[in-house]
């Protein structure tokens, strides 16, 4: 059974607490997904800060109220990002200025942010180009999205100060007046870090444990071959052996929630149902990446879905590639036709 304790998210630039020195709070996102879930932990002289939003001027603006009203003007001692998607670490190089905090990360996932705020692009690349034709990407959209300024890391991410302090699985620290294990998941992103408390029930579960929605796993024209989906089962399947339905879970997303050995065990179902869909539809006749979205999605895939759709069908059509299940057998128009 999944319960939701805190039915009412808290309002733009206030907090709830969840727990004795834990505060929920949310920054907004200029998407179909809203807002992202940012959490503040209380270390006496200071705060830890997990995850935080977009860089942009009402982040900053919201963060600046949410500093001196919940955080009642305490300085943040500590910035920990739980993987390197920018809602959720755009502002941890401007909160790290605001104080000089420690900004603490799995290795991975600040080499990947590193990079990608680095790597700003004009167009996009020819390898993108390929990646999101040979997916089968209508052409009418490839060719507008090939005179388009694709979407830079560095639009909505502050730099980094080039240091930090490594986050590793298995892991044990301190902050909140709680000792937590680390626990990493991949899949979603590449080193997630989950934070377990060792002292009470909390779980910090950033994308890797989110209630009522499935996390994006997408394979990228950076690693085409890459397999989210085995990844993210294998991890799904590492964190139900630690979950008990006594933990609260401090998602990225959505609402705080109990109920997770019953969510995970959602979560990989749900994954295998969709492969299982997919495998069937496969057999019956050849289709390419997009051609799929009926079958993965159930539902009709907008423009401003295409791209997150697209990098899912991908991943989910190399799985059943890497275990053998289907194969390259022809193309159209330049795009992959794959089937059984």
């Amino acid at each position: 059974m999944i319960g939701n304790p805190f039915p009412t998210p808290p309002a733009e630039g206030d907090a709830t607490e969840i727990a004795p020195g834990v505060l929920w709070m949310r920054l907004p996102l200029p998407m179909t997904l809203d807002h992202v879930n940012v959490y503040a932990l209380d270390d006496g002289d200071g705060w830890t800060i997990v995850d935080t939003g977009f860089d942009s001027k009402r982040g900053r603006a919201i963060w600046q109220v949410l500093r001196a009203r919940p955080l009642a003007g305490r300085p943040v001692r500590r910035v920990i990002g739980t993987h390197h998607h920018p809602d959720h670490i755009g502002l941890a190089g401007w909160l790290m200025a605001q104080d000089g905090a420690e900004f603490m990360i799995s290795r991975t996932a600040w080499l990947m942010a590193r990079m990608l705020v680095l790597d700003v692009q004009e167009k996009p690349s020819e390898q993108a180009l390929t990646f999101w034709r040979r997916a089968g990407m209508p052409t009418d959209i490839l060719a507008a999205r090939a005179k388009e300024r694709p979407f830079n890391f560095a639009d909505v991410v502050h730099p980094f100060p080039p240091g930090f302090t490594r986050l590793s699985d298995g892991q044990q620290l301190a902050f909140g007046g709680r000792r937590w294990r680390v626990v990493m998941g991949h899949g979603h992103a590449p080193c997630h870090a989950t934070f377990w408390s060792l002292d009470d029930d909390l779980v910090i579960g950033g994308d890797q444990l989110l209630p009522s929605i499935s996390p994006n796993l997408g394979v990228y024209p950076t690693e085409p071959d890459a397999d989210p989906v085995s990844e993210w089962l294998e991890s799904c399947q590492k964190m139900s052996d630690l979950a008990e339905a006594r933990h609260l879970v401090l998602p990225g997303h959505k609402l705080p929630f109990t109920g997770l050995p019953t969510r995970l065990r959602q979560l990989i179902e749900n994954h295998y149902s969709a492969l299982d869909r997919l495998d069937k539809a496969l057999t019956k006749g050849a289709r390419t990446a997009v051609g799929c979205f009926d079958i993965l999605f159930k539902r009709q895939i907008g423009q401003g879905e295409l791209g997150l759709a697209l990098v899912e069908a991908v991943a989910h059509i190399n799985y059943l590639r890497h275990k053998g299940l289907i194969q390259q057998v022809g193309e159209t128009d330049g795009a992959v036709l794959w089937g059984a």
